[in-house]
């Protein structure tokens, strides 16, 4: 199962509490189109008060993440970690497990 980063932990509940005020609102992940033929699918994230019924609900201390089957499978075995530079943008990192 994914986990997160106490960064990523962090800046997940500042992003999902800053855009809605919904109790059970979380940070959707999902696959977008590839952007080049023959490219991988993307992954991209949004703010949103409900995960989609097919979703994987991914709950630590409190911050919630909605993960759609893609994203979920892309995911499963690695560690979310985030960041925000000096202008304020987030950026998010995924890194494999340390076993």
């Amino acid at each position: 199962m994914l986990t997160l980063t106490d960064n990523a932990t962090a800046i997940v509940t500042t992003l999902v509490t800053r855009q809605s005020e919904a109790p059970d609102a979380g940070l959707r992940i999902h696959s977008t189109a590839a952007q080049e033929p023959g490219g991988g699918a993307r992954l991209a994230v949004l703010v949103t008060t409900d995960p989609e019924p097919e979703d994987q609900i991914v709950e630590v201390s409190g911050t919630r993440l909605f993960l759609d089957e893609a994203a979920s499978a892309a995911l499963e075995d690695k560690i979310l970690d985030a960041g925000v530079d000096d202008e304020g943008s987030v950026s998010f990192a995924v890194l494999p497990k340390v076993a």
